[in-house]
């Protein structure tokens, strides 16, 4: 095995300090020289371990304050993570409108993607509404042993990255998505704002915490006859 290029082995050092708590979010990280210092390595490789863990999200620098872990908010969530937009461009705030929390075992399909030892998983159903409009039927799926007792949370903030990060420590640090076209089944409509057979969009996801593991399958349809699915690609 090829070993690892030394910024690249300071930067996973940083990460597991990030995974293990030893460093929280909103922590002030060292300079790069003290950084350089402290791991025996030069400044120019610190910092570009921290340009790597910048890249990925991980850390945030701030101009003229240094480079803090990254603290996921209700709004950072919201911009990351909602892609709902209107015909302007504008952003579409969702509102919660309904919500169910279930504790059940988990299922084969579950298992091979949060891994064999996950034996039950908590369900979220979620309806959200924009500008009164039923529009987005949510269906979560998460791990019980990595949220233990979420019910007694319900019901859930809107922004559940956010409240993932600043109740469990989990932080997510992507998610990989896939969209699909869909018609309204009798389920859709009778949640949503729907008719049977309404064209809508699906998104199916897989959100990836700082260790790597998913920690969240979900599955979104969207009404969007008044608005878009907008992704910005770099």
């Amino acid at each position: 095995m090829t070993p690892l290029p030394l910024w690249r082995r300071v930067s996973e050092d940083i990460l597991a300090r990030i995974v293990n708590g030893t460093l929280k979010p909103g922590v002030m990280l060292p300079s790069e020289t003290d950084l350089g210092r402290e791991m025996g390595v030069s400044q120019g490789t610190a910092r570009r371990a921290l340009r790597d863990l910048e890249r990925r999200g991980i850390v945030e620098r701030r101009q003229g304050r240094g480079t803090v872990v990254a603290t996921t908010t209700p709004e950072t969530d919201h911009f990351h993570f909602f892609r709902l937009r209107h015909a302007d461009g504008s952003e579409a705030q969702p509102m919660l409108a309904r919500e169910t929390i279930e504790r059940r075992r988990s299922n084969a399909a579950e298992r091979e993607v949060f891994g064999t030892q996950t034996k039950h998983v908590y369900s979220i159903d979620r309806i959200r509404s924009i500008n009164g409009k039923r529009i987005v039927r949510e269906a979560s799926v998460v791990p019980a042993d990595l949220f233990p007792a979420l019910e007694d949370h319900a019901p859930l903030p809107n922004a559940l990255y956010a409240f993932w990060q600043g109740s469990y420590g989990i932080a997510i640090q992507r998610a990989d998505e896939r969209l699909r076209a869909v018609v309204a089944d009798e389920a859709d409509a009778e949640a949503m704002d729907a008719t049977t057979g309404d064209a809508l969009i699906e998104v199916t996801r897989q959100a990836i915490d700082l260790s790597d593991r998913v920690v969240e399958i979900r599955r979104s349809r969207y009404v969007t006859a008044d608005l878009a699915y907008a992704v910005t690609l770099r």
